[in-house]
């Protein structure tokens, strides 16, 4: 059975990027599980979900504060996809591990359930990502889920310190390789491996990244 993860790196997800990553659970009408830790269970940010999936998905949701459902790892177990909303990445993987979450996400996966997210929803999965987590200033963040190898870093054309800062870090302070993604940007994994690129804008793209280079890498472009 194929593992799949859909990273997506931030800001507004365009619609074509969103179809895409609904279209991976070959579902007609999939079963999708928001997870809005990391902005802690804000109630906008899970509306603006609920509307741009309505009429296409079924969409639940799991909080954890004051405490998770008694039903945790059943609501998991019945998705199709699971979507990581962003926010504090950092927060969000506390909460999970207390909860064992973590693990859940793990069985998840090795089940075929297709995971998904943007910013903190892209960095979760990697080792390591850039992440406003730990106040106004960007840093590297080395604790990540893990379920793909290397980094992350999201909104790599919309914020401009990101761009400077993963650099830095892969450059010369021993940070892991990996993908940085522009705002709306979705990198389709399969088995750990990238398998696509996807993007709504001609400008937009995603990047690998190792010690001393950047190379931009070509992605198909979807309807907006």
């Amino acid at each position: 059975m194929e593992r799949r993860i859909f990273a997506i790196g931030g800001g507004s997800t365009p619609r074509g990027v969103s179809d895409y990553c609904l279209s991976l659970t070959a579902r007609e009408r999939p079963k999708v599980l928001f997870v809005p830790t990391a902005s802690g269970d804000d109630l906008a940010q899970t509306l603006r979900v609920y509307d741009a999936y309505s009429g296409r998905a079924d969409v639940r949701r799991v909080e954890f504060f004051p405490w998770p459902p008694s039903d945790l790892r059943e609501l998991v177990l019945d998705s199709d996809l699971i979507l990581v909303g962003g926010g504090n990445t950092a927060n969000m993987l506390a909460v999970w591990r207390v909860h064992g979450f973590d693990e859940l996400l793990r069985e998840a996966y090795e089940r075929g359930i297709v995971l998904a997210g943007s910013s903190a929803g892209m960095i979760c999965w990697f080792e390591a990502g850039v992440t406003d987590s730990f106040g106004p200033e960007l840093a590297g963040l080395r604790d990540g889920l893990g379920l793909l190898s290397g980094s992350a870093c999201p909104h790599y054309d919309d914020e401009e310190l990101r761009r400077p800062l993963y650099r830095r870090l892969v450059d010369h302070e021993g940070f892991p390789s990996g993908y940085a993604a522009d705002s709306g940007v979705g990198l389709h994994f399969v088995d750990g491996a990238l398998a696509e690129i996807l993007t709504a804008r001609e400008e937009a793209t995603a990047y690998r990244v190792e010690p001393g280079s950047e190379d931009a890498l070509a992605a198909r472009l979807l309807d907006a």
